[in-house]
């Protein structure tokens, strides 16, 4: 799952979404060429940039007033008239003929929604929204070539501005993290990494290999790119349920006009509702960005070398035996979050391309006294956590970063025969100061007396029914159905009593885990239901929750 002050914000992912926290620590860019020197460079399969990535047609008006209003929900009260703009101009799939896309951009160019959201992003947001596309430009080239190899459309790449603006520190209320947004269950799910010492959600590599993984089940549960992208901001329960709900109403639309029909029914979330928009608008605009009045200074791609390092060694130190600034570092491994390597074991760190040849010398030449991380000290009785701090030369702050398990009593004392440890003057300033990784801030309701199924190409109620022993009006009854259409992708009660099926569909109408931007804005959760592809994982989902 940021801009500076007031700018900041986590995501864009809702009508009130914006991307915001604490920018990437300094550092010079590394060249824009991913090379890797001889075996120094890892196959990273996390890699950075490989070796060198018509529902709704409405012609409702929408006011300049509404646009502003938009624009102030989205991007905060910071918005301002264009500024002048850098001087190069992004050509990124242009052609002859124009622009081309691998979504469908141009079906829903002038539906009511879209139509709005690109009036906020060129109008009293088009500095933010240019400086988010700016900065994607970092980062376009290897979500791209890791969605093409992936099999999904590379124009998903967008999902990432509308998320956070692409940026890799984006934090949110209810504890999404990066550039896409994940919450820590979530992220686990799809493979990454998530502790005290490592969280991969803030890697831009690793969290767009896990954002491939979970939209592409999202896809494969929906059927649908567009319900696949709601479901990835509102959830996979709400968007299923909704298509139940509404399978009559539904019945004759197809492809991405499901989700434009399912949005104009009073049941999704207005973030939800607005949330393909947004992604639609933000795709016309940035692949056209002239047409816009946009002009976007393309940044050096993500970039680097990979070395592999022992255990507990300060970024610092990776920095000197690479001939590189600890900024630099520190900004192409912004999982790495306590300026160190994690104790226990070895890890490959980034580097400036280039920089990887001569390492292992370079960092056996260094002194090992020069290459410790923290020392252990033993706090004296009754010892206050801020003068052991002080006694250290470190603030309390910088001692719980790397004590996660510290004892303090009520009156700040700590507690005796604990070993604590201390981190070095550079460790420490190359740290990032986080909240807790494993900290999740929502809850979904839990149905453990019904059983669920999701829908797969093909079936029908009388071919489900057999599956779970029961009848088609069975099923109709536990889902409150008056008819028996039913589409790929939606969750089914098969089994239960009514009363706690209906309760179910009722949390899921009206809870729905949300979480916040950074400004507080809600967002829907959208990322618990990752531990499996949702198409399998799904008919699992309420005995395990």
């Amino acid at each position: 799952m940021k801009f500076p002050a007031h700018l900041a914000a986590a995501a864009l992912v809702a009508s009130v979404v914006a991307c915001g926290g604490s920018t990437p620590r300094p550092g010079s860019s590394p060249s824009p060429t991913y090379s890797q020197a001889g075996a120094r460079a890892r196959p990273d399969s996390g890699g950075g940039q490989a070796r060198d990535g018509a529902a709704g047609d409405s012609a409702t008006p929408v006011s300049p007033v509404e646009v502003t209003t938009s624009a102030v929900q989205i991007f905060g009260d910071s918005v301002a008239p264009a500024a002048q703009a850098p001087d190069t101009v992004s050509t990124d799939s242009l052609t002859a003929a124009g622009p081309s896309w691998d979504i469908d951009v141009r079906s829903y160019e002038t539906q009511a929604r879209v139509e709005k959201y690109i009036g906020v992003f060129t109008g009293p947001a088009r500095e933010t929204f240019t400086a988010w596309l700016q900065r994607g430009t970092r980062y376009d080239g290897m979500i791209r070539q890791k969605f093409r190899a992936g099999g999904l459309p590379e124009d998903m790449v967008y999902l990432a501005l509308v998320e956070s603006g692409y940026n890799p520190h984006a934090y949110s209320r209810a504890a999404a993290v990066g550039m896409w947004q994940f919450m820590a269950t979530t992220a686990r799910g799809t493979g990454l990494r998530v502790d005290w010492w490592v969280d991969e959600r803030r890697d831009p590599v690793r969290s767009t290999d896990a954002a491939l993984k979970f939209i592409g089940w999202l896809r494969e549960q929906f059927g649908s790119l567009y319900l696949a992208a709601a479901a990835y901001n509102g959830g996979p329960t709400r968007v299923s349920r909704g298509l139940t709900r509404f399978s009559e109403d539904l019945e004759g639309t197809s492809g991405e006009d499901v989700f434009f029909a399912l949005a104009e029914k009073d049941y999704l979330r207005e973030e939800t509702k607005n949330y393909v928009p947004q992604l639609i608008a933000a795709a016309l605009i940035a692949k056209d960005p002239e047409r816009y009045g946009l002009r976007i200074e393309r940044l050096p791609a993500y970039a680097y070398d990979s070395v592999q390092v022992g255990a507990a060694t300060p970024l610092a130190v990776v920095a000197r035996a690479s001939g590189s600034r600890t900024g630099e570092i520190v900004e192409l491994n912004p999982h790495l979050l306590r300026g160190m390597t994690p104790p226990g074991t070895s890890l490959w760190v980034r580097v400036p391309v280039g920089r990887a040849e001569g390492f292992d010398s370079a960092l056996a030449a260094i002194p090992a006294a020069e290459r410790v991380a923290y020392t252990r000290l033993v706090p004296k009785k009754n010892e206050s956590l801020n003068a052991f701090a002080a006694r250290s030369g470190r603030t309390a702050r910088q001692i719980r970063w790397y004590n996660p398990k510290l004892v303090v009593n009520k009156k700040g004392r700590l507690a005796t025969g604990q070993t604590i440890l201390v981190p070095s003057a550079e460790v420490a300033a190359a740290a990032l100061d986080v909240p807790d990784p494993s900290i999740e801030r929502y809850g979904s309701p839990k149905n453990a007396r019904i059983r669920m199924h999701v829908v797969k190409r093909g079936e029908n109620l009388s071919v489900i029914a057999r599956r779970y022993r029961t009848t088609p009006e069975r099923i109709k009854a536990l889902n409150g159905m008056r008819g028996s259409m039913i589409y790929a992708g939606q969750q089914l009660v098969v089994k239960g009593d009514v009363a706690t099926a209906r309760r179910s569909r009722l949390a899921a109408a009206t809870a729905g885990a949300p979480r916040y931007s950074a400004r507080g804005g809600a967002k829907a959760s959208a990322k618990k239901n990752a531990r499996k592809p949702a198409a399998k994982a799904a008919g699992k989902q309420s005995s395990r929750r």
